[in-house]
């Protein structure tokens, strides 16, 4: 981003009244006319406009104005800004290298396969691509999808961990929670046929069946006399 002269007539306004820069240094440094500083300083132009001091802003020393003063060919140079402030980043899909855009569709089929809460807004966001494209992915109509492979996007440096994540969370959002395991209910029709303790009190019942013990008992008492007799 080029260094650029903030408020150039406020600050030419500033010049005329402090210094004794020439019209000619004033207006090449403030990219006005000289003719439009003559006016300013005649009160002509510019009136109403409070000057500011380029030296208070951090984009012309002491020692520069004191250098034009004293040779009247001096040209004024701007001060390199102590502070940079960064460009606003452009809204829109995420931009991709040329070298990168090839892996593309891999990453599209990925996410698809592996995330499928994920709507074509989010997946567009995290790889850089069209709707259009994502669609022709998702139903096999795309023009390679014979050759396509899943591939991780996170690991082809298409987007990063963190804000695959986030993607995640939000798709996940208003989602029913999958059933644990073990939890699955049984249906109504088999649950009213039950009793607790149905299959158990039936497994005790054949072993404490009191006629079967007697039975037993007696087979072996005669058994017994059977014996003492011989």
């Amino acid at each position: 981003m080029a260094n650029t002269l903030l408020m150039p007539k406020a600050t030419a306004v500033w010049l005329v009244d402090n210094t004794a820069l020439s019209f000619d240094q004033i207006a090449q440094f403030c990219s006005l006319h000289p003719l439009e500083v003559k006016a300013i300083a005649d009160g002509e132009s510019a009136q109403g406009i409070k000057g500011m001091d380029p030296i208070m802003t951090g984009q012309l020393s002491r020692e520069e104005i004191a250098r034009g003063e004293k040779d009247v060919n001096h040209r004024l140079k701007l001060l390199d800004p102590k502070v940079r402030v960064p460009e606003s980043k452009r809204k829109g899909p995420r931009y991709t290298p040329l070298s990168k855009r090839q892996d593309r569709p891999n990453a599209i089929l990925w996410l698809v396969k592996n995330h499928p809460e994920l709507k074509d807004a989010q997946i567009s966001r995290l790889v850089g691509t069209t709707k259009a494209t994502i669609e022709q992915i998702r139903e096999r109509k795309h023009w390679n999808s014979a050759n396509l492979v899943p591939m991780d996007p996170v690991t082809l440096g298409l987007c990063s961990q963190i804000d695959l994540d986030i993607e995640v969370q939000r798709a996940s959002r208003g989602q029913p929670a999958a059933p644990a395991a073990g939890d699955t209910l049984l249906p109504a029709s088999m649950t009213e046929r039950l009793e607790p303790g149905d299959e158990a009190a039936a497994e005790e019942d054949k072993e404490l069946d009191a006629d079967a013990v007697f039975a037993k008992l007696s087979s072996l008492k005669g058994r017994e006399a059977d014996e003492d007799e011989e």
